[in-house]
């Protein structure tokens, strides 16, 4: 184990303020009142938060087609009826909405997951977080599932440039399809998705069958779960995978994506897990001491979805959060009660012993069939893509990796208190 670990975060204020629309699930807006409840708690004092660069189209054409991008960028609400054809073509429409600013949206968010990989290959932190990131059904030439950039794609590729193999672990409520889609012909990833499975619940992909092709047969994992699921069911099954995977697999980093509609009471979801359930899987990864990448997801009711994601801060920065939310901008939102832990749900578990236990023991025996850990060949690292845009004066000699936007330490009235700032591993002078 790392004595302590070295925690970056990553967070832009805009992220939360894009609108999908009235009646929509997705409502970016959780994303500040998760930053505001970290702030709340002093956890950002113990980390390095930085605001992330926007991602180029070129970097987001890294993964999907050029024309994808680039439509994405040129479309707006007002300009959208114009392109019917594209509009279909991209799977752009009720799910998926054309919105204000929605191009800079995928910007910041895959921005973020890009910059956090980048610092993780860098050996600049242990631990990287985004919670705006975790968009994991974006597919390479269509949007899907409220994601218009998958970018888990786009981190993956980046730390595959420094790691021969990948761990990608998805606790989301729905099937993790677009990652798992995205490298279901190679062993360099391995992807492992824990959600609920059933024709008529999105994406209506995620069968135990399901083990990946090619050079990436069995190197896909899927955990079909039934409504219902409880703390002990869900995190007995997820410790004894996890645990056969990273002994079998080794991998030489984790990809986590902690999507918070598997929580009990959210809009969409139809799991019982409590938010210490869920955190208990975070937990888990992070004792293997590996470099981590955590990143949000899906979570449709929103203050359920700040307190998730706060509490699993605490965890990776190995710090007990007090029950009672402190006071902060968005404390309406947690009121009555104003406390950060909710109660598990009453939905039935459909999941008997059995059914899990003939799921465990199909998982542990398609693990088997992976000899060992596949290796690669060394060869030439490519250069981290980037496009500097900054004056040379602003160059530091001695930062290891480019220094623009990502690597800036930030601070902006609307996202620290005042005063915050006078610690040194906090925030540099810029």
């Amino acid at each position: 184990m790392r004595s302590k670990d070295r925690i970056s975060y990553f967070y832009d204020g805009d992220v939360g303020n894009v609108y999908f629309g009235p009646n929509h699930p997705m409502k970016p807006h959780r994303l500040c009142m998760t930053h505001h409840l970290v702030l709340s708690y002093d956890l950002h004092k113990k980390m390095e938060i930085y605001r992330p660069h926007k991602a180029y189209p070129v970097e987001l054409a890294q993964f999907h087609s050029a024309d994808y991008v680039e439509f994405l960028q040129r479309i707006n609400p007002d300009t959208q009826h114009l392109f019917p054809e594209e509009m279909a073509k991209f799977k752009l429409g009720e799910d998926c909405p054309v919105f204000d600013d929605m191009f800079e949206f995928c910007q910041i968010y895959a921005g973020g997951t890009i910059d956090a990989a980048r610092r993780l290959n860098n050996q600049l932190c242990d631990i990287a977080i985004n919670w705006a990131g975790g968009l994991h059904h974006a597919k390479k030439c269509e949007a899907s599932g409220f994601c218009y950039i998958n970018d888990l794609v786009l981190g993956i590729l980046e730390l595959l440039k420094y790691h021969a193999r990948v761990l990608y672990i998805d606790i989301d409520v729905h099937h993790g399809d677009g990652v798992e889609e995205a490298f279901y012909f190679t062993d360099r990833v391995m992807t492992v998705s824990f959600h609920k499975y059933g024709n008529l619940f999105f994406p209506g992909s995620g069968d135990v069958k399901e083990i990946g092709e090619r050079e990436g047969k069995f190197y896909a994992i899927n955990i079909p779960l039934k409504d219902g699921i409880d703390d002990t069911s869900f995190t007995r099954l997820f410790k004894t995978i996890i645990s056969k995977v990273v002994e079998t697999y080794r991998p030489g980093v984790i990809v986590l994506q902690c999507g918070a509609d598997s929580l009990a009471g959210d809009r969409l979801g139809c799991f019982n897990l409590s938010i210490d359930g869920h955190a208990e899987c975070v937990r888990f990864v992070k004792k293997f001491g590996l470099p981590l990448l955590v990143t949000g997801g899906g979570g449709y009711t929103k203050e359920n979805v700040a307190r998730c994601w706060t509490v699993e801060t605490g965890v990776l920065l190995d710090t007990e959060l007090p029950n009672e939310i402190p006071d902060n901008e968005y404390i309406k939102y947690f009121s009555p009660e104003c406390s950060l832990r909710i109660p598990t749900g009453h939905i039935e578990n459909f999941n008997s012993k059995s059914y899990l236990g003939t799921i465990k023991m199909q998982v542990l025996e398609n693990l088997r069939c992976i000899q060992h850990a596949p290796s690669v060949q060394m060869q030439e690292v490519p250069p981290d893509f980037y496009i500097p845009d900054f004056d040379e004066d602003e160059k530091n000699p001695d930062e290891r990796i480019d220094q623009h936007t990502q690597d800036k330490h930030i601070q902006r009235d609307d996202e620290y208190y005042e005063g915050d700032n006078d610690n040194d591993h906090n925030m540099d002078d810029v």
